[in-house]
This record gives C-alpha cells, sequence and structure tokens, in this order.
C-alpha cells in the first residue's frame, strides 16, 4: 500500500489497478481519500460499500457513533481478509430530530418532515457516490423510515441495524419503572417534588424509547420485512453485541446479499409487508406504522392498499388478531424484557406457528423467514411478557381504521390496544369540544382541567400534513388527558388530523382525513355535536353532519371564511420558514404516507 503522502502514490495506481483516469478530478479524489484513510489505492476503482448513520441532538443518537465505528471496522476487516475489490468511503450521517423533545412544542411539526429530509440526504449520497453495499445504524423514530426509503429507492444490497432502546429508569423513592411517556402522563402532578423525581430518571441513558412506542415499532417492522436481522432488534443501545458481535454479523448479510443478488426490492414484497403489519398489530405498535408502511411500500413500488391489503382486509385482521406481548404504553415491559423472553424471533415464531405469516419471504441473511427462525430457535413464550395466540394479552389487534362522515376515505386509525375506558358494547358517543390546533388545547388541560366532562369528544384540528404543516404527535395533550381520566375515574376521547406518538394511550383517534385545512369534515364539526365510534362497525361519524342542509351551511361559511382571508383558513397557522412551506404546499394525505409529494 502507497504511503500517506507519497508523491508517487497516482503512478502505483495506475500500475496496480491497470485502469487509466477517465475522470482526472474524480479518481485523484478518490487516491487522495483511500490514501488518507490508509486504504489500497489500487482499490479505488471497485465498487463502494459506506456505511451511514442517524444523528440528532438528544440520546436517542448518543450510541450510533459507536455503531457506525465498529461497522466500519467489521467491513475492512472483511475487504482484507477476503481480498475483495471493494473500497470503503467515510461514514456518512444524516439529520435526525427527537420526538421525545419536541412533543407539545412548534417544533414538532419538523418530525414528521424529517423523515422526508433523511430520504433526500441517504438517497443523494447513495446514488453520487455509485454505493453497492450500505450497512446504515438508525435510531430514534423517523430516520430509521427515510433511511429505509432511500435503501429501496437506491435497490442495491444493504442492512439495517436499529441503534437498540434506552433501560427504563426506576423512580428512587417507589422503586417503580418509569419511562419518557411516565414523565409525560406526570407533568400534570402538583406535587413538584415528584415530578422532579420522574423527570431526573424517567431516561437514564442511551437509546430510544424503550416500550412499544413508534420506534420499536418500526424496527420489529423493518426486522420482519427482511432487512434487519431479527436478533438484533430487541437488545438495549449499551448491550455489548451491538458492538463485538453484530458489526460482522451484519457484513456476513451484505456479503450474502452481495453473493445472492438479493436486493432490498426482492425483500420488501407484499408478501413481507403484510407479514410485518401482522407483527405490529400483534405487538399493540404505534399507529405511526400506518403513515410509514405506506411510505416502505411507495419505496419499494408497491401501493400498499391494492396490492398488499385493503382496509377492510386490515380490519378483518384486526378483529381476529390478539395482541400477544404485555408492553408499554398498555402494559408492563420493555423491548429489553421482551429480548430477555426471546426477543422478537420468539413473537415471530409464535405468529408463524399459528398461521399469521408467510414463511417464505426473503431476508438480507440470504434466508427466507423461516430458515432464519429455525437457525435462530427462540424459546417459547413465557406467558408474562410474551404470549401465545391461544392465551394472548388482549384478545383482538392493537389497530383499527375507521371510515363514516368524517372520514369518508377511511385510513382514520384507532389504537384499540390502548383504550383503556370509554366503548360499551362496541360503541362510544360523546360530545364535540373543538380545538383549533394544540396550543389551545394545551392551554386549556392547563388552565382549566375541570371543564372537561366525561364523554367528551375533544377535536384537534388544523394539525394534519398540510395545516400544522407537518401533522405533529399529539402526545402531550393525550398524555394530560390520560392523567385526567384516570385521576377522575372518567372518559375523555380525542380526535384530530394529526398524528400520535406510539406512546400515547386511551380513546384517540388520529389521520382523520381530509384534514381540516382541506375543508373535510372534521372542520365543519362544532362544540356540543354527537360524535361516534362504533368498532363494531368501525366507523366515525358526527350526527349533524347528516343532515345535509346542516352540511351545506357550515360548508358555506367555511369557505367564505378562507375567501375572506386570502385562500387560507383564519384558524391555520401562517408559515414562512422555507421547509414547512415546501410540507404545506406538497404533502401528501396520510393514507398516502402523510409525506412530501416529489412532483
Amino acid at each position: 500500500m502507497t504511503k500517506a503522502g507519497d508523491s508517487s502514490t497516482i503512478v502505483n495506481v495506475r500500475a496496480t489497478s491497470g485502469v487509466a483516469f477517465s475522470n482526472p478530478g474524480r479518481d485523484v479524489q478518490r487516491v487522495g481519500t483511500a490514501n488518507f484513510l490508509g486504504q489500497d489505492v489500487s482499490k479505488i476503482h471497485g465498487p463502494v460499500w459506506a456505511v451511514l448513520g442517524n444523528l440528532g441532538d438528544s440520546q436517542c443518537y448518543l450510541g450510533v457513533n459507536q455503531k457506525v465505528e465498529a461497522v466500519q471496522a467489521a467491513m475492512s476487516r472483511r475487504i482484507a481478509n477476503d481480498n475483495r475489490d471493494n473500497r470503503l468511503i467515510a461514514p456518512t450521517f444524516t439529520i435526525g430530530v427527537s420526538d421525545g423533545q419536541l412533543n407539545g412544542t412548534p417544533e414538532m411539526r419538523f418530525s414528521l418532515i424529517g423523515r422526508e429530509l433523511v430520504n433526500d440526504a441517504a438517497s443523494t449520497h447513495l446514488a453520487a457516490n455509485q454505493v453497492e453495499g450500505i450497512i446504515a445504524v438508525v435510531a430514534c423514530d423517523k430516520p430509521p423510515v427515510g433511511t429505509v426509503a432511500a435503501l429501496l429507492e437506491h435497490n442495491v444490497p444493504g442492512v439495517i441495524l436499529s441503534d437498540g432502546s434506552i433501560k427504563p429508569g426506576h423512580n428512587p423513592r417507589t422503586g417503580e419503572r418509569i419511562d419518557l411517556v411516565t414523565a409525560f402522563q406526570f407533568a400534570t402532578n402538583p406535587d413538584e417534588e415528584a415530578r422532579a423525581e420522574v423527570t431526573l430518571n424517567a431516561c437514564p441513558g442511551q437509546g430510544s424509547c424503550g416500550g412499544m412506542f413508534t420506534y420499536n415499532t418500526m424496527q420489529t417492522f423493518i426486522g420482519v420485512l427482511g432487512l434487519e436481522p431479527l436478533h438484533m432488534i430487541a437488545p438495549p443501545s449499551d448491550d455489548p453485541r451491538r458492538l463485538e458481535i453484530f458489526p460482522d454479523e451484519l457484513v456476513d448479510c451484505l456479503v450474502a446479499m452481495t453473493n445472492k443478488g438479493i436486493r432490498p426490492r426482492d425483500i420488501v414484497t407484499p408478501a413481507s409487508l403484510r407479514n410485518a403489519l401482522i407483527v405490529a398489530m400483534a405487538m399493540g405498535g404505534s399507529t405511526n406504522v400506518m403513515l410509514h408502511s405506506v411510505e416502505i411500500a411507495r419505496a419499494a413500488g408497491i401501493d400498499l392498499w391494492t396490492q398488499v391489503l385493503s382496509q377492510d382486509e386490515f380490519n378483518a385482521l384486526s378483529h381476529d388478531l390478539p395482541v400477544i406481548v404485555n408492553m408499554r404504553p398498555f402494559g408492563e415491559y420493555s423491548m429489553i424484557d421482551v429480548d430477555a423472553a426471546g426477543g422478537i424471533p420468539t413473537v415471530v415464531h409464535e405468529l408463524m406457528r399459528a398461521g399469521y405469516l408467510d414463511a417464505s419471504t426473503v431476508t438480507c441473511t440470504g434466508e427466507t423467514l423461516a430458515e432464519q427462525i429455525e437457525r435462530l430457535a427462540p424459546p417459547l413464550p413465557d406467558h408474562e411478557v410474551i404470549f401465545s395466540v391461544e392465551k394472548p394479552f388482549k384478545e383482538t389487534g392493537g389497530l383499527r381504521l375507521l371510515r363514516g362522515n368524517l372520514a369518508p376515505d377511511g385510513g382514520a386509525i384507532l389504537k384499540l390496544a390502548g383504550v383503556e375506558s370509554g366503548i360499551v358494547d362496541g360503541i362510544f358517543t360523546g360530545h364535540a369540544r373543538v380545538f383549533n390546533g394544540e396550543p389551545s388545547l394545551i392551554k386549556a388541560l392547563d388552565e382549566r382541567p375541570d371543564d372537561f366532562q366525561d364523554n367528551d369528544m375533544v377535536v384537534i384540528r388544523y394539525e394534519g400534513p398540510r395545516g400544522a404543516p407537518g401533522m405533529p404527535e399529539m402526545l402531550d395533550p393525550t398524555s394530560k388527558i390520560t392523567s385526567l381520566c384516570r385521576k377522575r375515574g372518567i372518559t375523555i376521547a380525542l380526535m384530530t388530523d394529526a398524528r400520535f406518538s406510539g406512546g400515547s394511550v386511551g380513546l384517540v383517534i388520529g389521520h382523520v382525513a381530509p384534514e381540516a385545512l382541506l375543508g373535510g369534515p372534521i372542520a365543519l364539526v362544532e362544540d356540543g355535536d354527537t360524535i361516534t365510534v362504533d368498532i363494531n362497525l368501525d366507523r366515525l361519524d358526527c350526527a349533524e353532519l347528516k343532515d345535509r342542509k346542516i352540511l351545506s351551511r357550515r360548508s358555506v361559511a367555511w369557505e367564505k371564511r378562507v375567501k375572506a382571508n386570502g385562500g387560507l383558513h383564519p384558524d391555520a397557522v401562517d408559515v414562512t420558514h422555507r421547509v414547512l412551506q415546501r410540507m404545506r404546499n406538497t404533502a401528501l394525505p396520510a393514507l398516502r404516507g402523510g409525506g412530501m409529494s416529489a412532483s
């Protein structure tokens, strides 16, 4: 190998590689980079392998750098040991935001947008550098989805490594386990010392949210899709395996995919997408999976609703499929407990045994899903953390899609696994309490909590993909409502054109569309209207809007206000930020992923 600083570098490359310089600028820079990094400069025209990481300003991302370095080192060893022609380029990082930090603030609008920008950045990096193999270390909620979308669009051999979740904290006074969602739910506690105990101890280390919130929902989804080895999903971020064992195993996967000609679009198919949705439902996963699964399918060239399953088929599964894990936020345990009980392989094996999954789908290990499970040989459910299908933790699936005169195209989503009260014989009937934006609801909950009554249906609108813009999560208000309901023994439901954190619980319905900014029915609801949620028929309806005269009168009044305000409803926040403007102008509806349109 040429020594760093050797002026004969270019001559040596020409002599050893036998390749004339077709592009002097590019080739000289490749030589310079390889020389600086101590790599074999004769391989500058070899296929490129790369490592990519998600980074952001929170503890969700604190473990990423170490994993990226460990994977890069494992790649380098493998190239040297196998005498491969591959060359490595320096690791690259994409942006990331922290949903936990941003919930309840105006900056939460950037969360879903972050998924789109990670997709853009990763796609640019992979295409511009002609990357032919990649391992990506992902963290938090939205960056993993943007990374997977870019991987599918580029469609070269690639593997995902989840950075891992955070371990739960412990209340120093009571000894009980606590986490980020505990802190949100504790925010209304009048005891300042008790609030401080939770705040200081809820998030004690590195890693992403540890319950079956959006991060673990999507990491499980990505693993069941086949893009991440199943045994790598559940261990916590600081587990030594993530630095000492997994990097070499990931390179094994990359080599297997390369040698067998397996590409991400060979892995992400209608069958594997269906598998991943089934596992997410059986684990009571986050409602965000219904945005991200659509986006991942799109990147693979698949229409989720026509090629994977329809809304009716989704709901039929939900009526039949049980929840087989006892996990936060609707249960007791965290992902580290799932890992100790056998991990995601045990969950997948149980659902496969019960006939819910297609075991023939291809995975990044080069094996089918069945072959990967057989090799891992997971233990049987322990019926404390992981349950069997025959004796489940909850009888019906975690998610349900609702249709009705408030959601004429369907897609309004309810996480049944998180419902704590209010549904009697499959029906909830409440009276609307309308708030035009999240801030006004948070103010009312903080200043006038006693104004809220049993069977209220809180409506938060103008917070959709274009309305906010950015479709923020409603973890702050849902947590305040949950605390209020538990304290007073009442039910306060909520529906919104925004979305929810995987940590939200209660009778909460998101993704109501068309959204208010576009004049959807949710924009026409008024205080006191009767709202019915019927999970027997999977419907969401407003009684007053069934009257055509009332519907017409409210529609005309709404359009008049829009026209008088220059085309934007006055209750929608105006935006000047470049990225927020882009989201407002191009955002797709929730049923199409809620992200930015390419056109």
